[in-house]
């Protein structure tokens, strides 16, 4: 059966460094130089994946916008991806047009959330996925392309243009690329993809509309109530996107504090649980930074307003390096349509 023809439109360059200046003049980076999207590159992508160019992988219908596998290609080679990473971005994409992920308010809201991806199962090791050391930093290929790519396909296939559909306030550095993974080989307990019910041999996906990770420190306390309590602290903190209980925080175990937590025998429902018990603030001190209206009263001051409404709006992820007691949370998006996680399998 022949080969259908590539759909793009065609631009000729004399050489690779014409045709970065290109796309620079064009919009169509994130900032940063891209790899040029050849046709060679670009079906080198779909054939690994078996896919036709015209494939639709997912629509936006809010924004009018169909995410053909072409397109998911071409992006993928300008961000730098490997072939090997095509199944991966074909489910994440997927995951983004999910009803459930509501994608359009997270990528168009003042708030700037970035969108993390958290991957789990056998592709961490196949693809070399960090989920150790520096976790949201630099220094892999498989997490700096693969969040990467992400922000490409929003820009540059559903309009998420910087300014235009795009009207961040802020902004964070998870908008240029947000891609970590569970560190399953150390952890303790169940990974995040089998808590949602997928087996654990099976490889998945999960999309968050996040803030970027607010670190937290507890160096010194040896049990989990201390250092559960520190990381329920940061989540409660009233400047966040939000202060109504209709939202979901990723919450990343550090190594050192998730061997002591569960040294003491937690799970990670345990967790959760001690987590949406403590983060909590007063009527009172929501009241007083305008968040709230109304005069404060005496019952405000010993009424506590929850974080989180379930259980279930908390993701716990065991995942960092092990050279320092440091864990962190991710405030989710909240809008006039929530935003939930969505997980995906990944097919390869």
């Amino acid at each position: 059966m022949p080969r259908k023809e590539l759909l793009s439109r065609r631009f000729e360059v004399k050489d690779s460094l014409e045709a970065i200046e290109f796309y620079f003049q064009k919009g169509w980076t994130d900032g940063l130089p891209v790899v040029p999207p050849t046709e060679d590159r670009i079906w080198e992508m779909l054939d690994y994946v078996k896919k036709e160019p015209d494939e639709i992988i997912g629509q936006i219908p809010v924004r009018r916008r169909v995410i053909t596998a072409e397109k998911i290609a071409i992006n993928a080679v300008m961000a730098g991806c490997l072939p090997a990473y095509m199944p991966v971005i074909l489910a994440a994409v997927e995951a983004l047009c999910d009803p459930a992920f509501s994608v359009h308010g997270p990528m168009t809201s003042t708030s700037g959330m970035g969108i993390l991806l958290i991957i789990n199962g056998p592709v961490i090791q196949d693809l070399d996925i960090n989920a150790g050391e520096n976790l949201f930093g630099p220094g892999r290929r498989a997490n700096a392309t693969l969040g990467r790519v992400i922000r490409l396909i929003l820009m540059n296939v559903c309009g998420a243009i910087p300014g235009v559909l795009d009207r961040s306030v802020l902004g964070h550095p998870g908008k240029y690329s947000y891609c970590i993974a569970e560190n399953e080989s150390v952890s303790p307990w169940e990974p995040l993809h089998v808590e949602k019910g997928f087996p654990k041999e099976i490889s998945t996906v999960t999309v968050f509309a996040g803030d970027a990770p607010h670190q937290v420190y507890n160096t010194l306390s040896r049990t989990p109530e201390g250092i559960l309590t520190t990381l329920a602290d940061v989540m409660g903190n009233l400047g966040r996107l939000t202060i109504h209980p209709n939202g979901e925080f990723v919450v990343v175990i550090g190594y050192e504090h998730m061997k002591r937590i569960a040294e003491a025998g937690w799970t990670k429902s345990d967790v959760r649980r001690f987590l949406a018990e403590k983060a909590r603030r007063s009527i009172a001190d929501i009241k007083r930074c305008g968040r709230m209206a109304g005069d404060i009263t005496p019952e405000d001051e010993k009424t506590l307003y929850p974080i989180v409404q379930n259980l279930e709006d908390i993701l716990v992820i065991a995942a960092g390096g092990s050279a320092g007691s440091v864990s962190a949370c991710i405030p989710g998006w909240t809008g006039i349509e929530h935003s939930r996680s969505v997980t995906k399998p990944i097919i390869y």
